[in-house]
């Protein structure tokens, strides 16, 4: 039977529980938090079940089985699903209540060293590259075990690499506005030279697909075009990031000339407006 879209839904248990067991715990404790007059903003919680749906596209619908089986392209697909906007609505979605329960945990604080940008971001990168050299990529598709440790390595170090740019928890001070806008672009551009491999190459590097012929697709142009599913997903998440940081640079800017023009401390203005700190600073 010729592959398909269509294709029924996988629900296999070691790929549902996780995302079932993060998703009550998500729901409990904003239950509990709205108990206690802390709710959460509904825009956040979009945003959490928002990433959650795409965990489910990316491991459950005919995305995944395609993707393992048939075409590089579909495979790309998931990748900078799990890597990348799954772990950006994911991250969106925390605050640091809804945090508190898991920081406390015995070691658990300890991995907030992983979201410091100069340690998030390189992880970040060594992870992409690595499991797109041919043999591991290939070993990930014929071993289950180091596939599940493939996603969830895409998934943890892209909630890692957005962490500091999305400050649910405090990133370093130097880390401001502008050096975010630094930083988004070092990570396209890291993403931009693994994307343009793919789309210019004339060789296919995998050779564990089996590229249906009515699909008119040769195994050359699935890899380039597992490139422009990289390069369009990566530039459209980009222009909403440098859009949002630009506006709230400008924002910032303002609010710090009016604090100023108040005569208040230079220093306790820059560090109040940095953490959003500034409401009644001024009074």
């Amino acid at each position: 039977m010729s592959p398909s879209l269509l294709t029924p839904w996988s629900f296999e248990p070691l790929q549902v529980v996780p995302t079932v067991i993060v998703a009550a715990l998500y729901l409990r404790r904003t239950r509990s938090l709205a108990q206690r007059g802390q709710p959460v903003t509904a825009w956040r919680q979009t945003a959490f079940w928002t990433g959650i749906g795409l965990v489910v596209l990316a491991l459950n619908s005919p995305i995944d089985s395609l993707g393992e089986e048939h075409f590089f392209f579909l495979h790309m697909l998931q990748h900078v699903i799990l890597g990348d906007l799954a772990p950006l609505c994911f991250v969106t979605g925390m605050t640091g209540p809804v945090l508190r329960p898991v920081l406390a945990l015995p070691g658990v604080d300890q991995l907030r060293k992983l979201a410091h940008p100069l340690v998030a971001l390189p992880l970040w990168a060594v992870d992409l590259y690595v499991w797109h050299v041919p043999y591991l990529y290939d070993g990930a598709l014929h071993h289950d075990s180091i596939h599940a440790l493939e996603h969830f390595l895409f998934f943890t170090l892209g909630c890692f690499m957005w962490a500091p740019v999305l400050e649910t928890l405090p990133a370093p001070e130097w880390f401001g506005t502008g050096m975010k806008l630094g930083y988004i672009a070092v990570v396209r551009l890291i993403e931009t030279i693994l994307g343009n491999i793919f789309i210019w190459s004339g060789s296919a590097f995998y050779t564990v697909y089996k590229h249906p012929a009515e699909w008119g697709i040769s195994p050359v142009h699935d890899l380039n075009l597992g490139g422009v599913v990289m390069m369009a997903e990566g530039s459209i998440v980009t222009i909403g990031a440098l859009a949002w940081l630009f506006l709230r640079l400008a924002a910032e800017s303002e609010l710090r000339q009016q604090l100023l023009e108040q005569g208040l401390d230079p220093r306790q203005v820059r560090r109040a407006v940095r953490y959003g700190r500034a409401e009644g600073l001024g009074s």
